[in-house]
């Protein structure tokens, strides 16, 4: 069996959409291959339209769900008449998320996907995370279906976007969970000082760590929670953003650079893990990698620059192809939701 699929991926840390087209062959076990992949910058209007998303009335909300899903179809027509792509089963698109209140059983993700299949005209697979928070799970993490499939060769799968998450085998189950933010905290003062990110973690080096902010960071409530367990901006919003009062931009960088680097290190050490997948953009954070490598003897595999920018949207890719065969594609292990499902909706 073979399946050609686009993934589109719209992250967190808002640096644009993620479109990787990647064939699926199944035989024994799953193989991929990852074809064409691109990020397609947002113009600033965009991004600070989809950063602002969580204060719209509920009228502008829905006009931007529609805007967004004609976007992205366009954006994905675009790629695909660029690339000359044929052959596709499916798109299976992310969205960009909004709200993510699983406690109160509700999560969004904006992006109308009949919008996407309007402009494209291919069968579009959306909305992953409602059904798994309506089932008593997180909604999240949804990545480790293709950790367990596709990168079985790990001890566990790291991901370093706007929150840092794990995936891993324990008691022969896949487990995963949020462990800390990361580019959504770092990128916001990068910016304030007139950066997009903080390249290479340069800025956090120059920085000063504040050993009392170090702290209280250390002590928040989420880091002592068992998983499953998942974080979104509103987290941050509340517990974060108001410790830095008064603290300069570049020694929050610094300090927040050690902080995720602890917290990171903290979870390979307490499962004792030997060798970890490290992908997302937080990859490229060169000295954000070594204060990690620095706590811990786990051995922390960079793959090609390719996979790092594109796992997220391969897997969501791949949980289309899943989804169309009505296979299951989130594990309750994983999210904490009541059975292993197959979510999404395909419009």
């Amino acid at each position: 069996m073979i399946f050609q699929a686009i993934g589109l991926m719209s992250g967190t840390s808002l640096d644009g959409l993620d479109i990787c087209f990647a064939k699926f062959e199944k035989q024994k076990a799953w193989d991929f291959e990852i074809i064409k992949a691109e990020t397609i910058p947002y113009s600033k209007a965009l991004e600070d339209q989809l950063k602002n998303s969580i204060y719209l009335s509920p009228e502008e909300l829905l006009e931007l769900n529609s805007e967004y899903g004609f976007y992205l179809g366009k954006t994905v027509k675009n790629f695909i008449e660029k690339y000359q792509l044929q052959h596709l089963d499916l798109i299976a698109s992310h969205g960009h998320t909004v709200f993510h209140q699983p406690q109160k059983k509700f999560t969004l993700q904006i992006g109308d996907g009949r919008a996407i299949k309007i402009e494209t005209g291919l069968p579009v697979i959306y909305d992953f995370r409602s059904q798994d928070v309506l089932m008593k799970g997180n909604g999240a993490p949804l990545v480790p279906i293709g950790d367990e499939l596709l990168f079985s060769q790990y001890d566990a799968c790291l991901n370093l976007g706007g929150f840092s998450n794990i995936s891993l085998k324990v008691n022969n189950k896949r487990i995963a969970f949020d462990i800390a933010p990361v580019n959504i905290v770092l990128n916001k003062f990068a910016q304030e000082l007139n950066k997009d990110f903080d390249e290479n973690g340069d800025l956090a080096k120059t920085g000063k760590i504040h050993e009392d902010l170090l702290s209280q960071l250390n002590s928040l409530e989420f880091y002592q929670k068992p998983h499953p367990k998942s974080l979104g901006i509103e987290w941050c919003n509340e517990n974060i953003f108001p410790l830095f009062r008064g603290v300069e931009a570049i020694d929050i960088l610094a300090t927040f650079t050690e902080h995720a680097a602890q917290q990171i290190s903290n979870v390979f050490n307490k499962n004792k893990l030997k060798n970890v997948l490290c992908t997302g953009g937080g990859t490229f954070n060169q000295y954000l990698i070594e204060k990690i490598r620095n706590k811990t003897t786990t051995e922390i595999i960079i793959p090609p620059k390719k996979l790092i920018e594109y796992k997220e949207a391969l897997i969501f890719a791949f949980m289309g192809v899943l989804r169309l065969n009505n296979e299951i594609n989130v594990l309750s292990s994983a999210t904490g939701s009541s059975q292993d499902h197959s979510s999404g909706i395909i419009a």
